[in-house]
């Protein structure tokens, strides 16, 4: 992680309106189409891992992910990870920054052992010194259309939420929201961004 001069990027002219802003919070929704990702839990892969993998995946392939404002500084990371939030053993939750790996199975072993590790423990694994963390919150026991989070001007990280799946004769959708920060991208990249995920959540059709 480094600090950039805002004005050697192409977002100097959003990162001038929008760090001074009242509420720089931007949410898309979007639904997703995860019928893909239902047949590959029949390989044991667990379903919110590799929604989550695919998360990873597709914001790895757009370079607003990597730049994030932090009061009146601009950061660039070379590296993604994705938060979790994790039910701890004890009661309560935490949470569990997994750094991304374009190797599913890699993803996959880390994801397994560190949230096992967060929820027994009790102690939050943070990596947001290191990696550009990419927030997610499940809430699978309900059906949501999606959030509007709250913002402090603490934590601009890019945040995703989403509910159970709802299965339909044409296939399994997922409602979820999409919260970022409008100094980091605008509505058209946020919105290539959600069409991405849909793509790499299709390409799951291959590997079945």
């Amino acid at each position: 992680m480094k600090e950039v001069d805002p004005a050697a990027t192409k977002r100097a002219e959003a990162f001038r309106l929008w760090t001074k802003a009242p509420m720089p919070m931007l949410t898309l929704f979007k639904t997703l189409n995860v019928s893909p990702l239902l047949k590959a839990c029949r390989r044991g892969y667990k379903f919110n891992m590799l929604l989550c993998w695919c998360i990873g995946k597709a914001a790895s392939q757009t370079e607003e992910f990597y730049l994030l404002p932090a009061g009146e500084k601009l950061l660039q990371y070379d590296r993604l990870a994705v938060s979790i939030v994790v039910p701890l053993s004890s009661g309560g939750i935490g949470t569990c920054d997994v750094p991304f790996s374009d190797d599913l199975a890699q993803f996959a072993r880390d994801y397994g052992g560190l949230t096992a590790k967060v929820s027994e423990t009790g102690q939050a694994h943070d990596l947001s010194g290191e990696y550009m963390v990419i927030g997610t919150s499940a809430l699978v026991r309900h059906e949501i259309d999606g959030a509007v989070n709250i913002w402090a001007g603490i934590y601009n990280n890019p945040f995703l939420i989403w509910g159970r799946y709802r299965r339909r004769f044409s296939g399994a959708r997922l409602p979820l929201s999409f919260q970022f920060h409008h100094a980091q991208m605008d509505g058209e990249e946020a919105a290539a961004f959600l069409d991405l995920l849909q793509k790499t959540i299709d390409r799951f059709k291959r590997r079945n």
